[in-house]
């Protein structure tokens, strides 16, 4: 407890932590195998995660800003009733008939949930945790969020399909997202209604109108939509990653199976570097942290980790440069800090942006590989990949001199 203290995460907040990392495994139980399942009934997946990226990109935008106008616990709560009517309605009704505008509805709702409570939480940390020690703090809710959406999340699923069956598995994603709610939500006694009192209460008169009046923080300071596109750049390799890079690997003689094994194993890198790049940050400065580990290493990673079987068709050489990749993706995660701390009000709405390019890198990234792969091949996407990651540490090291940070 006092490490987590000494590391940027107050004390009062852990209950918060275990209740994001319980909602979150349950988004991530159908991780590895509904694309394939849904394959085999002859229903095109592809058009099911568009419109829960779509989504995923809104409430995430949003959630940040209802935040502030609406009060944290409120937004969250929100959040946790949307995402169980989803997962219940996805598994008992739309999977169970197989009904596509069904299936579209539930999961677009369960799409809307999710950032509401976890996205929320961050602008919770934003406020709460002294800035010298934001940073680390950023990195214990990544740490938490890869390890239960990548990890814990991904393997309970395989488990419970196989034990259970698809429906009951996919409908535990509800019974895990109700113990989130309640350790962070009723549990955690840690208070958020006096965080930004002031700011709620130039929003009373028109709530709408402040709620939109916030959105426009990306042309009131331009700094905050180049971090929101730099997020963005984050995570795509990893979503384009996710649609091609089993058939890529097969066509070079990698199993199903052994494909599974190094996915699941190497974000367990993810999640530990996650909470070391966030204390790098607080130390070596978020923004180099940033540009060097994060765009930089990226631009290295990614690249090696899919020349990886060209390069040495060892299954053990292929997991050590995705866990290479892995760990560059966590350098990123300094940004969290650094974004909000160039404004000295409307954190809520610079979170919000930093929140849309999360969930705007699930859809850019199968959106590269459709466009891509016809005309370029697999080679191509990863080396657009890898240019974005570049343009990622220039965009860091203007953010960076304008904030001093």
């Amino acid at each position: 407890m006092n490490e987590l203290k000494r590391t940027g995460s107050p004390k009062e907040l852990i209950f918060g932590y275990l209740g994001v990392l319980l909602f979150v495994m349950g988004d991530g139980i159908e991780q590895t195998w509904l694309s394939a399942y849904m394959y085999g009934k002859g229903v095109d997946s592809a058009i099911l995660y568009s419109v829960y990226g779509i989504a995923v990109a809104a409430s995430s935008w949003l959630s940040g800003v209802i935040a502030e106008t609406f009060g944290i616990k409120k937004t969250m709560l929100t959040g946790y009733v949307l995402y169980v009517i989803g997962a219940l309605g996805f598994s008992l009704w739309g999977i169970s008939s197989m009904n596509i505008p069904v299936l579209l509805t539930t999961y677009a709702v369960r799409g809307l949930g999710y950032p509401l409570f976890a996205y929320t939480f961050v602008v919770w940390i934003t406020y709460r945790v002294e800035k010298g020690k934001l940073s680390s703090a950023q990195g214990w809710f990544w740490f938490i969020f890869t390890g239960g959406l990548n990890v814990l999340g991904a393997r309970f699923g395989i488990f419970a399909k196989n034990a259970f069956g698809v429906v009951p598995a996919l409908a535990s994603a509800a019974i895990f997202a109700s113990a989130g709610a309640l350790l962070a939500l009723l549990v955690n006694k840690a208070g958020s209604e006096n965080l930004f009192a002031g700011e709620q209460e130039q929003r009373k008169g028109n709530p709408i109108k402040e709620l939109l009046k916030g959105l426009a923080i990306v042309g009131r300071e331009p700094k905050i939509l180049m971090g929101g596109i730099v997020r963005t750049i984050n995570t795509t390799s990893q979503y384009a990653f996710v649609v091609f890079m089993p058939l890529y690997m097969m066509e070079h003689g990698v199993l199903e199976a052994d494909w599974a094994l190094v996915w699941s194993s190497i974000f367990i890198a993810n999640i530990i570097f996650n909470l070391i790049f966030g204390i790098v940050g607080d130390k070596l400065g978020w923004s180099r942290t940033v540009a060097w580990f994060g765009g930089i290493g990226c631009a290295i990673t990614v690249l090696l980790f899919y020349y990886s079987p060209q390069i040495c068709n060892n299954l053990w050489f292929i997991l050590i440069c995705g866990a290479l990749w892995c760990i560059t993706l966590a350098g990123f995660v300094p940004l969290s800090a650094l974004v909000p701390s160039l404004v000295s009000r409307d954190k809520g709405a610079a979170v919000s942006v930093l929140n849309l390019g999360a969930g705007l890198s699930v859809v850019l990234g199968p959106l590269l590989v459709k466009i891509l792969k016809e005309p370029f091949g697999y080679s191509g996407i990863v080396w657009t990949m890898a240019a974005l990651y570049i343009v990622s540490a220039i965009l860091t090291s203007i953010i960076g001199k304008a904030s001093g940070k």
